[in-house]
């Protein structure tokens, strides 16, 4: 999990100069699909806001975190969520949380997947899995 205070783009990131992600952690920010009247851009900033004042990133596949109100709403980040219990919805949550997961938590993803799939069939190919899910 990223660290209290640590910004979430600290990892070179391919994000916008005034993105809240190179200051603030993940999860003390909203990521909106594209910019819109519903987070607008504020000029003594250079953020763009809810109208809460909540800091909005516009650029999902930047910033690598799906879309969703994160600070709004209080939701968990992608690798903060709980891994599914069914093996057939493994390789959804592992692409979707190891897109977004900071490299500390990558191992414990695929150590939760493992885990999941061999509980389900312990002949099943892990490797084959996660190359599926992530190829």
């Amino acid at each position: 999990m990223t660290e209290q205070g640590e910004p979430f783009a600290r990892d070179g990131r391919p994000v916008c100069g005034v993105c809240p992600s190179l200051q603030l952690p993940g999860g003390a920010f909203d990521v909106a699909e594209r910019p819109s009247r519903d987070c607008p851009f504020d000029k003594e900033t250079g953020h763009r806001f809810t109208a809460a004042g909540v800091p909005v990133c516009v650029h999902p596949e930047r910033v690598g975190l799906p879309a969703a109100p994160y600070a709004t709403d209080g939701l968990p980040l992608p690798w903060e969520t709980p891994p599914p219990a069914e093996a057939g919805e493994v390789h959804t949550w592992v692409r979707a949380t190891l897109d977004a997961a900071p490299p500390e938590v990558c191992d414990d993803v695929i150590r939760q997947a493992t885990e999941i799939l061999l509980a389900s069939d312990p002949d099943t190919d892990i490797t084959a899995v996660l190359r599926a899910a992530l190829g």
